[in-house]
């Protein structure tokens, strides 16, 4: 098991890097923000030249054909750069619901399009307060019409397709893919916390619908997405967390209080090395959830809520440090370190709470030792 990436993943990540340097900076989300963009098309599009969007995709599906920690690298660029991309919704959780639930005639259809980004996908679970857990779902998919109410759904106001987490009857679950323009579908923007992450409100109304592969696999198919998408938001919340720590950093070097930088007093000195030891137990984890994801499924569920758990935690903490070391400038719009704390909540809560990933850690816990 080697931690690190291979050469040319690491070449993979300074293009990711570069071009994401190039194309985002705090000032300029201030002015998509006040110009009311909040999804750079230009960038998506540019994205989708490189391949990024199909990284993980078979390229008989219109993918790059690459591998999944390739696409950790790219997520751990994204959240690096905090950008105004609906990649996690399309990429982390539509794409890769249709590849693992979606038939094969499923995914002939729907992934070349997401794969090169001309379309843009979301996955649609929670149903209020409550979410990443299948005992919440109350939204109703009978004889191929959903009726329910999705909220919060990220990025669903740019998306063209949305798998959707769904009850069946007979109570089970099954996950679902519609267009957003279909008859019986209301899209409903709602504020969210960080503006470059925008949610809404899914009201489904007798909605046409598909059933993606078996009707009889959508709980173990829902667990695993989870599972993966997990691993991908872990790296993208390393990625901040990264960022975070050098936004303090900078800032606590070039800042001078009695003629001497901030960094130079031991309070700030600790704030840092405690978010430097945060981030690289995050890494650490991360690193073991990336080598399961692609090499031994059967230690994903335990691997993945660790590095979510561990990841939540480091960018919450980084973020939230970052602040502290900006002072009272850093809770103003026109400081950058704001960017990073909306992101950090918002990512906390996107795949269920860190409460609900300690349960499934636990089971998987019990699961190990009952095996033992």
């Amino acid at each position: 098991m080697n931690f690190d990436f291979s050469d040319e993943q690491k070449m993979l990540r300074e293009q990711v890097r570069h071009l994401l340097r190039d194309k985002v900076s705090y000032s300029g989300l201030r002015k998509m923000h006040d110009a009311g963009a909040l999804f750079d098309r230009a960038l998506w599009k540019e994205a989708a030249h490189m391949g990024l969007q199909g990284a993980a995709v078979p390229e008989i599906y219109g993918g790059v054909g690459l591998g999944e920690l390739d696409l950790c690298v790219i997520a751990e660029e994204i959240g690096r750069a905090v950008a105004p991309l609906p990649f996690s919704s399309s990429v982390f959780l539509a794409t890769e619901a249709i590849k693992l639930a979606g038939s094969e005639e499923q995914r002939q259809r729907y992934l070349p399009g997401l794969a090169t980004g001309e379309k843009v996908g979301t996955f649609a679970l929670a149903e209020g307060p409550f979410c990443g857990r299948a005992v919440d779902i109350t939204t109703r998919c009978e004889d191929g019409r959903l009726t329910g109410t999705k909220l919060p759904v990220p990025d669903a106001t740019d998306a063209d397709i949305a798998v959707i987490a769904a009850r069946t009857a007979a109570g089970n679950i099954v996950l679902t893919v519609l267009a957003l323009k279909a008859d019986g579908v209301r899209v409903e923007p709602v504020s969210s916390f960080d503006p470059f992450r925008p949610l809404a409100r899914l009201v489904l109304n007798n909605a046409e619908a598909e059933v993606l592969g078996s009707e009889q696999n959508g709980e173990d198919a829902l667990a695993r997405l989870l599972d993966r998408a997990a691993v991908y938001t872990a790296f993208e919340q390393i990625g901040g967390a990264d960022a975070s720590l050098e936004m303090a950093r900078d800032y606590a070097l070039e800042r001078l209080v009695f003629g001497r930088p901030i960094a130079a007093f031991q309070a700030i000195k600790h704030k840092l090395a405690d978010m430097l030891a945060k981030n690289e137990i995050a890494r650490s984890n991360a690193w073991y959830a990336g080598w399961a994801l692609e090499s031994a499924p059967e230690e994903l569920p335990l691997a993945a809520a660790a590095a979510r758990i561990s990841a939540t935690e480091a960018y919450e903490f980084a973020s939230r440090e970052n602040l502290h070391v900006h002072g009272g400038i850093g809770y103003t719009w026109e400081a950058d370190a704001h960017f990073h704390y909306r992101r950090a909540r918002l990512l906390a809560l996107s795949l269920g709470p860190v409460g609900t990933w300690s349960e499934r850690l636990m089971n998987a816990l019990e699961q190990r030792q009952q095996i033992a």
